[in-house]
């Protein structure tokens, strides 16, 4: 196996960039704390601002950039990013819990629920999904497309998104799936979330509908690229590296792309599936690349 290739620097100060701005935004919504919930504030922060990638978010400036071109405004996707950031923060600190998935480790650092205690976990899973919508609901723009947005991260992240793949994921333990329904499973549970990121950032950059159903290609391919990729780091890479306990699939008896096709296999559908995003991309008027390094980054990345 090739090393994975650099990130180039054009994207490191783009993910960077993002990062900020949404992390910024986060902090000053998480600032103000209720008197006697500190402690619910606390593990907020915990689950939202601890490290990550930050890709969601960072998917919702790509697309909006790469549909403006010149015209793009940053801080008129900072409500949104933020937004899709408490939301993938409560599925992390939920999908840790004892009656879930049962995790220690997260992002190199105790899960919420240790650091803190299983009820402030779930409370503060709670508050951050809620927190998300009012985010939304604050910002600025059009009604019409505030409920557009509104919308789409719902859809996303309730029962016909992620939380419904979360629930197959749990139902699917000890048993075995062929490649459609563990597809249609992750399309759910880590997919809906990406799809509805890179969609929500187009809508902010004005996207046609023609442009709209590319992006959503886009974000489909490489939703379920980042899953398989997940896969295989987690037969191949060791705990310090990921951030989280290695093996940890296996050990549950979980099904996976890699436990279905083996290494080999996993590793050219995930090759399958960047050519499908790159594709995508051809659709697009503009300059692409920004969106194209992100695909490569979701593909190469070792953690």
């Amino acid at each position: 196996m090739t090393a994975p290739e650099p990130m180039s620097a054009q994207l490191q100060t783009f993910l960077q960039q993002a990062a900020t701005r949404v992390e910024g935004q986060i902090e000053l919504a998480l600032g103000q704390t209720t008197t006697g919930a500190e402690t619910l504030f606390a593990a907020m922060r915990y689950g939202a601002l601890g490290p990550g990638k930050r890709l969601r978010p960072a998917l919702v400036y790509a697309c909006a950039q790469t549909l403006r071109g010149a015209d793009f405004e940053p801080e008129r996707c900072d409500a949104a990013a933020a937004a899709l950031e408490c939301i993938h923060a409560y599925s992390l600190v939920h999908d840790d819990l004892p009656a879930m998935d049962d995790d220690d480790l997260r992002r190199g650092r105790p899960t919420c629920h240790i650091e803190f205690d299983e009820a402030s976990a779930i409370l503060a899973g709670d508050a951050l999904q809620t927190q998300a919508f009012e985010l939304l609901l604050a910002s600025a723009g059009a009604p019409e497309l505030k409920l557009r947005l509104l919308a789409e991260l719902a859809e996303a992240a309730g029962s016909r998104g992620m939380v419904a793949g979360q629930a197959i994921d749990l139902d699917s333990v000890a048993k075995t799936l062929d490649l459609a329904r563990l597809e249609a499973m992750h399309r759910l549970k880590t997919g809906a979330l990406i799809r509805a990121s890179a969609r929500i950032g187009a809508l902010l950059g004005g996207a046609s509908e023609t442009q709209l159903a590319a992006i959503s290609r886009y974000a489909e391919a490489i939703g379920l690229a980042f899953q398989v990729q997940d896969d295989i780091l987690d037969v191949i890479a060791d705990t310090a590296t990921l951030g989280k306990t290695q093996g940890a699939d296996a050990a549950r008896n979980k099904p996976t792309y890699v436990s279905l096709l083996g290494l080999d296999g996993a590793r050219e559908k995930l090759q399958d599936l960047h050519r499908q995003a790159i594709d995508a991309l051809a659709q697009l008027p503009g300059d692409s690349g920004l969106l194209q390094q992100l695909a490569d980054y979701i593909v190469q990345r070792s953690h």
